[in-house]
């Protein structure tokens, strides 16, 4: 079930961001195609699922949560774009490709992030894209924004980037993967959640409930993943946490226990949509998803 429904995810939200990479004039177009390759060069598109699964989860319809799903995913690229530069994790290959700023150069990855930072605010706000109140669009910006600056996903990347050569304890390396990793994630259920112009706040708890566990999640597969994996199935570098000497999970807990704690935050995300009815299926099964893919 969840590959259809990945695959018409997928389709949908690069449908709707098309449009987004068209350059205002000639002097842009070098811009414009460093943003759309940093983007459109595949990916799995987990935070968009994750938004029209919670849209749907209420009762809401896909399209609906366009807007939502285009915001989470330019700021995940973006922030990708960033992480990958000499100054942060000095990366060459992403997805299977080059780099943004070997595909490009540092110059113009630098601005295709900024770009693409903005662009997913003006993504929220089109009229187009979501036919949200002024009061929902409001929260909805304001949730991207707490959950992409200083306060979630910029600052998870300020302590991982401190965290290097560090050993850190289990609480300490999830305080940084909740805001590195965990926040974008919560942002994009919630996002999804509020498109659908029917979330009530005990609704919009248990949600949270559940993308707090599969954000960690996540993380801790990712961890697992970077030591059980390859390159070419992973897209970009395996074992570069190990090389950098980053704090992990498999590192800190043991590869089994880590592959424990994975299935025990699934089981913790089940858990939190048992007020849900079928609607809510694909959620479910992104839930499963998350520890079981394979890169």
């Amino acid at each position: 079930m969840i590959s259809a429904y990945q695959a018409a995810s997928q389709a949908r939200v690069d449908a709707a961001m098309q449009s987004l990479f068209s350059a205002p004039s000639p002097e842009l177009a070098r811009l414009y195609e460093a943003m759309r390759y940093s983007v459109m060069n595949g990916g799995k598109r987990v935070r968009p699922l994750l938004a029209y699964a919670a849209c749907e989860a209420l009762g809401g319809q896909p399209e609906q949560a366009n807007g939502a799903a285009c915001a989470v995913e330019l700021i995940h690229a973006y922030s990708l774009v960033h992480d990958d530069l000499p100054a942060m994790d000095d990366d060459d290959l992403r997805r299977g490709q080059p780099t943004t700023h070997k595909a490009f150069d540092e110059a113009c990855a630098i601005l295709a992030g900024d770009g693409l930072q903005s662009l997913a605010f003006s993504a929220l706000l089109d009229p187009s894209l979501s036919d949200a109140s002024a009061e929902i669009r409001l929260r909805m910006v304001t949730t991207l924004a707490q959950a992409a600056g200083p306060a979630g996903m910029v600052g998870g990347q300020a302590i991982d980037l401190g965290s290097v050569g560090l050993k850190l304890d289990q609480q300490a390396l999830e305080y940084m993967h909740r805001h590195k990793t965990g926040a974008l994630i919560e942002a994009s259920v919630i996002l999804g959640a509020l498109a659908s112009g029917l979330a009530e706040k005990d609704e919009l708890k248990s949600l949270q409930t559940y993308a707090r566990a599969i954000g960690l999640a996540f993380q801790v597969q990712d961890d697992i993943l970077d030591v059980e994996s390859d390159t070419a199935t992973l897209g970009k570098r395996q074992g570069a946490d190990i090389a950098r000497d980053k704090p992990t999970y498999p590192a800190l807990l043991g590869l089994e226990a880590a592959k424990d704690y994975a299935l025990e935050l699934r089981d913790q995300a089940l858990h939190a949509l048992r007020p849900f009815d079928a609607a809510a299926e694909p959620l479910r099964e992104l839930a499963r998803y998350i520890v079981e893919r394979r890169s």
